[in-house]
Order: C-alpha cells, then sequence, then structure tokens
C-alpha cells in the first residue's frame, strides 16, 4: 500500500495501474511484458495476490 495525492491509502492494485497510465503503457501490454496474460494479470489485480517477485518484474517494466 502507499499513499495516494489525497493523503489517503492506495492499493497495491491501483498504483499499479496508475504507474501503467503515466508510463503510457495499458496493463495488458504490462502483463505481456511480464509472460503473463493479461486475463489472468487482471484476476492477479483484483484479488491483489500479486507476489513479490511479480512486483520486482512490473518495477523492472515499469
Amino acid at each position: 500500500m502507499s499513499l495516494n495525492r489525497e493523503g489517503g491509502i492506495m492499493s497495491t492494485s491501483n498504483l499499479i495501474r496508475n504507474l501503467c497510465k503515466e508510463k503510457g503503457i495499458s496493463v495488458a501490454e504490462l502483463a505481456r511484458r511480464i509472460c503473463q496474460t493479461p486475463q489472468n494479470f487482471n484476476k492477479k489485480l483484483k484479488r491483489e495476490t500479486v507476489s513479490t517477485e511479480e512486483l520486482m518484474q512490473i518495477a523492472d517494466v515499469l
């Protein structure tokens, strides 16, 4: 979790989505770049079940 601009807590999935928007990359493209299907990755974001290893891969891409 991290803080959003208003000082509230932002979920990991919202943080990832916002970073994708800032970098001009779709969530589906991010999923492909970390060798996952967009469908599977979206399920992980919805459930907040992104692993530490996946977060490291996401950080490398973004």
